[in-house]
């Protein structure tokens, strides 16, 4: 079981809890959900508490991914968008904690379960489809009609965009969390190779070298995307926002 690549993406119930029939159970996503949430907002609050004119290394962490999070944001929303500033730093923090945190050994990779990816694309999509209604009223369906399309080709090319739309959440969602399940997967099979060849003796362990390679160079690819993931959802947060900024302008 050890040796299993998926293994690791079990839910395993901590606490658990029933209710009328439900269960309410905290598990052991759960409980990386609350640390991710802990790590990031611990981390932001203990590098400024104390602010420096010349900051410290970790403010500047701290202050670069400010910075980081506004310019997506103003390259993509324009700076009307940054009204949702705190909307996609803590998406952006959650998810990239959540990510880093995955890659310590034993631990859990929230952002491996498709069902945590899928809350927060739909929360991503409920956000814009409610501001857009909120701040234009129907003019918020003129996102839905391209300009300069002729009648007849008009029910064809709403179609198409409504379905563009409604498939947002399953592309967001999906993309980080197969990403993720992926890499780790690849990564625990490479280790795994390096454990079972270890086994055979000076043979095994002159053999098991490729693979211990592969898994350091896979290692730092995975760190890699941790941080990409956390990227391209965050800014593709901030491409849908746009639309609801600016429903006509696309």
């Amino acid at each position: 079981m050890s040796n299993d690549p998926t293994h690791q993406f079990l839910v395993n119930k901590i606490v658990p809890i029933e209710i009328g029939g439900i269960d309410f159970s905290f598990t052991n996503s759960s409980l990386f959900m609350v640390a991710t949430v802990a790590v990031a907002a611990g981390f932001l609050y203990f590098t400024t508490s104390q602010r420096g004119l010349v900051p410290s290394r970790l403010q500047s962490v701290s202050e670069m991914s400010y910075e980081f999070v506004a310019s997506m944001l103003r390259d993509g929303a324009g700076s009307h968008g940054m009204k949702f500033f705190p909307f996609v730093f803590s998406l952006f923090m959650f998810v990239l904690t959540a990510n880093l945190i995955g890659m310590v050994p034993y631990f859990f990779t929230v952002t491996s379960q498709i069902i945590v990816t899928f809350t927060l694309a739909l929360l991503v999509i409920g956000t814009v489809i409610f501001y857009g209604f909120f701040k234009h009223g129907f003019g918020f369906l003129k996102l839905f009609v391209p300009s300069g399309v002729p009648g007849a080709l008009l029910p064809l090319v709403v179609s198409i965009e409504v379905i563009s739309f409604l498939s947002r959440p399953i592309s967001l969602s999906i993309r980080l969390f197969a990403n993720m399940l992926a890499g780790h997967i690849t990564l625990k099979v490479f280790a795994g190779f390096v454990a079972s060849l270890g086994a055979f003796g000076a043979i095994g362990v002159a053999g098991s070298i490729l693979p211990l390679l592969m898994t350091v160079a896979l290692t730092g690819l995975e760190f890699l995307v941790s941080f990409l993931q956390a990227y391209v959802f965050a800014v593709l947060t901030c491409m849908y926002l746009n639309d609801a900024l600016h429903p006509g302008g696309h």
